[in-house]
């Protein structure tokens, strides 16, 4: 379940991630979701407080591509705590505020704006997943049409919990070896997925109640999508 949520500055709809967060808070409970705003996502709350308005409980940046009218929200929202970062940084926002979330013990977290425009930080974003990975968190990016996350062998996904209609599966940092998939229409068994034919395994579809991912080795990519 997710326990963290942070909004970052990438293309955001603010409908969308407003509802979002409201339905994760209802299932939780507000003091059980921790959320963060990565730099320019404190703009989304800024638009989005009123008098029932969600705050963040933190503020991670160096703050230099919010709004002057952030900035002023930034310094009067009181009970945020602000993590201020220098210019001259050797790691993105996001990153930075997705390390916060880890050191304060965050086990599944959901990362709002990270996709968007700018395909550079949509490619640094896709890192922060094996990066949570490898520091024990669980880590998604969702957006209104996708959600983005890494999959370990042996997972199984519930057709019922799927976003949109399409499943696809990419090969991070090297080949996935041994990749079995079932339950889906297009089946595989024991295939070594490369990144050169991943088009082989874009836009598949889950045809069981339960589809199940399994492969020997590697790092599988997996995003769920609509139209």
């Amino acid at each position: 379940m997710i326990d963290t949520i942070i909004v970052s500055g990438g293309n955001i709809m603010e409908d969308f991630a407003l509802d979002f967060l409201k339905k994760e808070i209802d299932r939780a409970g507000r003091n059980r979701i921790y959320l963060i705003a990565a730099d320019k996502g404190l703009d989304f709350f800024r638009k989005t407080a009123g008098p029932e308005g969600i705050l963040p409980d933190a503020a991670v940046g160096d703050f230099d591509s919010l709004s002057p009218e952030g900035i002023r929200f930034l310094e009067e929202t009181p009970g945020m705590e602000i993590i201020r970062l220098k210019p001259e940084k050797d790691d993105s926002d996001t990153q930075s505020a997705t390390m916060f979330a880890i050191g304060r013990g965050a086990g599944e977290i959901a990362i709002l704006g990270a996709t968007g425009t700018r395909v550079d930080h949509v490619m640094a974003n896709l890192g922060l997943l094996f990066l949570g990975e490898d520091h024990g968190a669980r880590i998604r990016l969702v957006d209104a049409w996708n959600t983005i996350m890494p999959v370990k062998s042996g997972t199984a996904l519930k057709k019922t919990e799927q976003t949109g209609n399409f499943v696809s599966f990419f090969p991070m940092g090297g080949d996935v070896e041994g990749l079995t998939l079932k339950g889906f229409r297009y089946p595989l068994n024991g295939h070594r997925l490369t990144l050169t034919d991943s088009g082989l395994t874009v836009s598949n579809e889950i045809t069981e109640d339960t589809a199940e991912i399994t492969f020997d080795s590697g790092r599988l990519l997996m995003i769920m999508s609509g139209d």
